[in-house]
């Protein structure tokens, strides 16, 4: 299996298999699951309806009127026989998104420097300073799941979520950083705000980021983000750490 874990398949519901490839969290996991995702596409052809990868998993979605379960399992099977990791993948897209880092858009910020022993400047260079891969998309149209952060930044999620993110917000939580696509719900940690639009209706896949892109954070002027449009309103509601 060259890199893999022992591989697992699990059901899921009546035209899906979830194929778990791997135990723990890691970039290069992500030239396996490409790989699978390609496989899959040339293998089932017209009766796949979708493949959802995620950090260790993929989610294999079929139609159950053109093939059975069992005829995917077996192939399946067949599939990880022979996997290799997609190494033509590796690069991926590099997007860099604006950030405004700021107390007032950002207000856990202080919380991730108390909890990391660190000054708030010391966070946003950090933040800023090296590239992310995206690993999955969920939680809201275009939200990117992003990796891995650096060990020092290594924070928990707040006890209680907030009612309304604002758009563009960036946050982190665990190993893990993410920009809000709009105003949805979150219990990650505001640390700032990106001009960047996430998600749009109009653009062909709607989403800016795709599973694989590399994302680098790029730190901003206050005056920079007004000039390419950011919202500068603060968030003001107060929620436990």
């Amino acid at each position: 299996m060259n890199g893999m874990a022992n591989p697992t398949l699990e059901r899921a519901g009546l035209d899906g298999w979830m194929v778990r490839l791997f135990d723990t969290i890691e970039e290069q996991n992500l030239l396996w699951l490409t790989a699978l995702s390609h496989e899959c596409e040339v293998a089932f052809g017209a009766a796949l309806v979708d493949v959802v990868p995620s950090y260790t998993t993929l989610l294999v979605i079929f139609d159950p009127l053109q093939l059975t379960p069992c005829d995917v399992r077996i192939q399946l099977v067949n599939i990880l026989a022979r996997l290799e990791p997609d190494e033509a993948g590796a690069e991926g897209e590099l997007h860099e998104l604006p950030t405004w880092y700021d107390a007032s858009v950002g207000p856990d910020l202080q919380r991730v420097a108390e909890l990391s022993g660190m000054t708030t400047e010391s966070v946003i260079e950090t933040h800023s300073r090296q590239q992310y891969r995206v690993f999955a998309l969920g939680f809201s149209p275009g939200f990117a799941f992003m990796g891995l952060l650096d060990e020092s930044l290594k924070c928990p999620r707040l006890a209680t979520p907030r009612a309304k993110v604002p758009t563009g917000s960036v946050a982190i939580a665990g190993r893990q950083t993410a920009a809000y696509p709009a105003v949805t719900p979150g219990g990650w940690n505001l640390i700032g705000r990106t001009t960047a639009r996430l998600f749009d209706r109009n653009r062909e896949g709607f989403s800016l980021l795709k599973v694989g892109d590399r994302v680098r954070f790029v730190g901003v002027s206050r005056t920079t983000f007004e000039k390419q449009g950011g919202d500068v309103t603060p968030v003001k509601d107060k929620v436990a750490p």
